[in-house]
């Protein structure tokens, strides 16, 4: 009976070398892109970066609905306000709902200012979804429901502070935060286009035609970007709205940055611009377009995306360096730079520090984008394990 049963084990996979055929036999059957997928999900840091991303992405396409109020909106009883924490317990005891302390005005005796203070014999509840004034989301949706809304519609709620205008820091950096990750997204969908069709122009066509695109794009890459941005930013008319100056800007971002993603297409179709299925595919017939576009960018569409992603720090970085030292986006417009514009004295240091948080912003996205772009050249390599 032993003898029969050593036999039948010998015979018939396990279950497990079942499983393990199925694995494998996924794996091998998979495309190029889910084994990317595969690869990137494994690396925790960069899911978390995507998290991180996601929600900022998210919380500035809703502005109307997150932010509790306009970015121009002044409660001029809570000038440079510090943040206004909720909490649950005070000295009067506990609540299961949150709430913040009313405010009261009382004059500085040093410097004779009249400075908000907490009163906390007032306890304002927290109401989430609540109905109040309405709003147009996105310019397309109405509604009146807010995310966050106090009980007492007379009362104000301010998370990270006021500034020395009574303007919401909270509300601001929201709708700062759609500025300028839409300024990085168009800036950067413009360069992507640019340099697909310029650098797959220099790579297939190679010879005079490179070098004349390869001399554009050394002139175009030694170009001082701060003189150039001065001149820029004092052409642009004055009459002109914030929207115009908005679009301005995402163009002029995107039409100086193609030149290093431009180089690296044009090294990689160089490199196999003879190879076989390129030369079969000239052979019948097939269109210069067509060959680029269905052949020759496929074979390192990977790479591509990865510097895609990697771009998308640069531009915000620029947009709000510009912004900031006030050669970008301007005022009523807010971005992270235009509201870091706020931070630059040693007043706003010592008295009122919340005004930094756009900063924290800046940092968060640079990190996240980075963080993604590593993931993504490591699930990119082919010679990575993916099981």
């Amino acid at each position: 009976m032993e003898e029969i049963k050593g036999s039948l084990e010998d015979g018939f996979p396990t279950r497990e070398e079942l499983k393990e055929q199925a694995r494998l036999q996924k794996y091998y059957s998979a495309s190029q892109w889910t084994l990317i997928w595969w690869r990137f999900r494994r690396h925790k840091a960069a899911m978390v970066a995507g998290v991180i991303l996601i929600i900022m992405f998210v919380a500035g396409m809703f502005a109307e609905f997150v932010a509790p109020y306009s970015p121009v909106t002044r409660d001029t009883a809570y000038i440079d306000g510090a943040p206004q924490i909720p909490s649950f317990c005070d000295h009067n005891g506990c609540s299961l709902t949150p709430f913040i302390h009313g405010v009261t005005t009382k004059r500085n005796p040093i410097t004779l200012r009249a400075e908000p203070v907490p009163d906390p014999e007032k306890r304002i509840y927290l109401s989430l979804f609540k109905r109040g004034e309405e709003i147009t989301i996105l310019g397309l949706f109405k509604t009146d429901v807010h995310l966050v809304a106090l009980d007492d519609p007379e009362a104000k709620i301010h998370f990270w502070g006021t500034d020395d205008l009574g303007r919401d820091v909270f509300s601001r950096t929201i709708y700062a935060t759609r500025t300028s990750l839409s300024i990085g997204v168009l800036g950067v969908m413009i360069s992507f286009v640019l340099a697909l069709v310029i650098g797959g122009i220099a790579g297939y066509a190679g010879g005079r035609t490179d070098d004349v695109i390869q001399r554009v794009t050394e002139v175009i890459r030694v170009v001082p970007i701060i003189p150039l941005y001065m001149g820029l930013a004092a052409a642009m008319p004055k009459e002109w709205s914030t929207t115009e100056v908005y679009f301005a800007m995402t163009l002029i971002l995107g039409l100086f940055g193609w030149p290093t993603l431009a180089r690296r297409i044009r090294s990689q179709l160089l490199s196999i611009r003879n190879e076989d299925y390129v030369v079969a595919a000239r052979l019948a017939g097939a269109r210069p377009g067509r060959i680029i576009a269905q052949h020759m960018l496929p074979s390192f569409s990977s790479f591509i995306i990865v510097d895609l992603v990697i771009s998308f720090p640069y531009m915000i970085l620029s947009e709000t360096a510009l912004s900031f030292v006030g050669l970008g986006l301007r005022p009523p417009t807010v971005s992270w730079g235009v509201l870091l514009q706020q931070a630059q004295s040693v007043r706003v240091i010592e008295q009122t520090p919340w005004l930094f948080i756009p900063a924290l912003f800046v940092i968060v996205a640079v990190l996240a984008f980075t963080v993604i772009g590593d993931g993504l050249r490591d699930a990119a390599d082919p010679y990575s394990d993916a099981k």
